[in-house]
């Protein structure tokens, strides 16, 4: 996966090939936790095994993942890799995913348009 400075505009935004991938990467749970544990500072690969309950070949296998994605990145203390989170990116958006909303956001009240139409449901008061 390689960084590029193709945007492809999706709904007025531009969003670069390289943040697509990197949603396509995080996007599985052990890769979230790992991240989420690395907001909290230097990991060891054992800390993460221990955390994850999982074997070391598959940690790694993910790690090496997010390190090729340059999310992560590591330093040896002796024969130990401790990994750290690289990309300012990941805490804002493991904050965002961890909001709640309670509302909808509301509907239109007409085609933006046309100004013709009515929404069919019923609307919250807002």
């Amino acid at each position: 996966m390689s960084k590029t400075s193709c945007s492809p505009e999706v709904a007025g935004l531009h969003i670069t090939n390289h943040k697509l991938d990197l949603l396509k990467v995080i996007a599985h749970p052990v890769r979230i936790h790992i991240l989420e544990e690395l907001t909290k500072g230097v990991k060891c690969v054992s800390d993460l095994e221990e955390f994850l309950n999982i074997r070391q070949p598959n940690v790694s296998q993910h790690l090496s993942l997010l390190r090729k994605m340059e999310i992560i990145d590591y330093f040896m203390d002796g024969r130990l890799r401790c990994y750290f989170l690289k990309d300012p990116f990941i805490p804002d958006f493991l904050e965002l995913m961890k909001k709640e909303y309670q509302d909808d956001l509301p509907a239109p009240a007409c085609c933006p348009v046309t100004k013709k139409g009515k929404y069919p449901g019923t609307r919250k008061s807002v």
